[in-house]
């Protein structure tokens, strides 16, 4: 069986006085009655001791009030969630003071107050429609900062003249401001539509108590949340930068002022062929050694100047990567206050551009730039379309027996320089080079971009070849001074890509390339031959000598040719 709660400092004495009064009442009915010296003192005894009792009911009753802020200060600070310490605060405040209702209302971002939390007695949340209160009370407490209680607000004459309070049928409210480091932040509203007298003084003094405890625990709740969603909103942005970052195409990198990797974003760990781990906490010269001495002089000079450094070219051999062509921007990372705190390094990997760039530059030498531009990779398709062209065959002469006295290195030397002189003056009249055939160049003009005046193109050129060679001989002994028969011939051919998908060759075909190359045959070191239907394009334009006709392979008639002496 459960023991039996002691009684109470104030029961014990209300029993110590009754028994007194009992034993007077006793002593009175006896036979023998007690002198009046020993009722007086019973008497005496019996309200002092009620007066006793009474007093240590006040002191019990102010033990339970500190009692009771003392838990109320540990239920109110045991969480940090606003909205459970608003439900804490409010339930605690309506059971302290036997409310009927009480609002809790708080400062919002425009410094009005507003209702954040209503419950009633039966720890239920009011509804928005029952929140009529008296703000009568509410602004008098908010311009002096003191509580107010009132315990029948109908007849209370300060109130009696608004309408709200009589229209609300208010009646016991107590009123209490919330303050933090003496500024108001909100107020503690209970009231009692039905009972007088419901709030003592007593009720007041601790609700003005566990106001002072509320209101910082709420302001701490209030901070803690505004932390919370700033480290939210924080935490959003750094994973948006941090995405951000990770998906920028060029390689980004930033070390502080001793050359030491603070970040490295994906791209410039793929570049580095480095995972980010690795590179992150360690200096320049310990992981990218091969980089190193081309990068830190500039970093050096931007940490000082704070001036950035643009379009940086490195070119260096990475064990993991091979050869690396990079383009680097060195900026100063600042802090808050504009203060250097490092360098920002932006990579871009250039080395398969330049690979193409070398390739194309390859490929201008081998063929016109021309035919380059008018090439499409994602519309050329074989085959060809007819067109009206000016044919050029320059085939140098002798070259066949003069080779024979020289090594292969100086066979291939001596023929790339006369090659290259015939290229230049063909491409200087804008002609399209198809091919070179061992000793001899095929070009043509009129295509792929038309030009008005093609066959006058082609004899310039030619005119070019000879002219050209005048200056290279100056350059070459004696005995390497070889001379170019030049063939012109303006006719129909086909022109396109010819060939497989695998191999493809951009040239021209048809009758009127073989008759130039069969001219160019026919013609003697250092002599221009031009067909007739050439020379009809041109024969107010150029002077030309009459020679024999030629008797072409594959040609059942003689052809009418003319030596070119000059352009007019």
């Amino acid at each position: 069986m459960a023991d039996k709660q002691s009684p109470t400092f104030n029961q014990i004495m209300q029993r110590l006085s009754q028994d007194v009064l009992q034993i007077r009442s006793e002593l009175q009915s006896s036979k023998r009655p007690p002198s009046n010296f020993l009722l007086d003192k019973l008497t005496f005894l019996a309200k002092n001791i009620n007066r006793l009792s009474k007093q240590l009911a006040k002191i019990e009753q102010e033990q339970q009030r500190l009692e009771a802020l003392r838990n109320i200060g540990q239920v109110v600070n045991s969480s940090l969630e606003l909205n459970e310490v608003l439900r804490i605060v409010m339930d605690t405040i309506v059971r302290l003071t036997r409310a009927e209702r009480g609002f809790l209302m708080l400062r919002n971002e425009e410094g009005e107050l507003e209702i954040r939390i209503a419950r009633n007695w039966e720890q239920e949340t009011v509804m928005p429609s029952d929140f009529a209160i008296s703000r009568t009370v509410c602004n008098r407490v908010i311009s002096t900062a003191q509580p107010i209680l009132t315990t029948d607000a109908q007849e209370d004459t300060q109130f009696q003249t608004r309408e709200s309070i009589i229209a609300l049928n208010l009646r016991s409210i107590l009123c209490v401001p919330l303050q933090v480091k003496g500024k108001l932040t909100g107020l503690i509203y209970t009231d009692n539509r039905m009972e007088a007298g419901a709030f003592t003084e007593s009720e007041r003094d601790l609700l003005t108590s566990f106001a002072n405890q509320a209101a910082v625990a709420l302001e701490n709740a209030r901070l803690y949340e505004s932390i919370r969603r700033t480290l939210a909103e924080v935490t959003e942005l750094k994973n948006l930068m941090d995405n951000i970052f990770a998906s920028i195409a060029s390689g980004v990198i930033t070390s502080d002022i001793t050359d030491r990797i603070t970040l490295c974003n994906r791209a410039a760990s793929t570049i580095l062929s480095q995972s980010t781990d690795d590179l992150i906490g360690h200096t320049i010269d310990e992981k990218i050694p091969h980089l190193a001495p081309h990068l830190k002089s500039p970093m050096y000079s931007v940490r000082k100047t704070e001036v950035p450094i643009m379009g940086l070219e490195i070119s260096s051999d990475i064990p993991t990567r091979g050869h690396l062509d990079l383009r680097c921007n060195l900026s100063p990372l600042k802090d808050a206050q504009q203060i250097t705190q490092g360098v920002v390094i932006v990579l871009d990997d250039m080395t398969e551009m330049k690979r193409l760039e070398s390739l194309h530059r390859l490929f201008e030498r081998m063929v016109s730039p021309a035919v380059i531009n008018q090439l499409d990779p994602e519309k050329t398709q074989l085959g060809g379309k007819r067109t009206n062209i000016t044919c050029l065959f320059a085939d140098v002469r002798g070259f066949t027996s003069f080779s024979e006295y020289l090594s292969p290195e100086q066979v291939v030397s001596v023929l790339n320089r006369y090659l290259a002189a015939a290229a230049n003056a063909v491409l200087e009249q804008e002609g399209t080079i198809d091919k070179f055939i061992g000793d001899a160049i095929m070009a043509w003009f009129n295509a792929p971009i038309p030009q008005h005046d093609h066959t006058l193109r082609a004899i310039r050129a030619a005119l070019g070849i000879r002219k050209s060679l005048i200056q290279l001989h100056k350059t070459l002994p004696s005995e390497f001074h070889l001379s170019f028969g030049v063939g012109i011939h303006y006719g129909e051919a086909v022109l396109g890509a010819i060939g497989t998908k695998k191999r493809i060759d951009y040239t021209a075909i048809g009758d009127s390339i073989n008759t130039a190359k069969r001219i160019q045959e026919n013609a003697l070191p250092g002599q221009i031959l031009i067909s007739y239907q050439a020379w009809e394009f041109v024969k107010d334009q150029v002077e030309v000598k009459t020679v024999e006709p030629i008797s072409a392979k594959g040609k059942s008639e003689p052809l009418t040719v003319f030596e070119v002496l000059r352009v007019k």
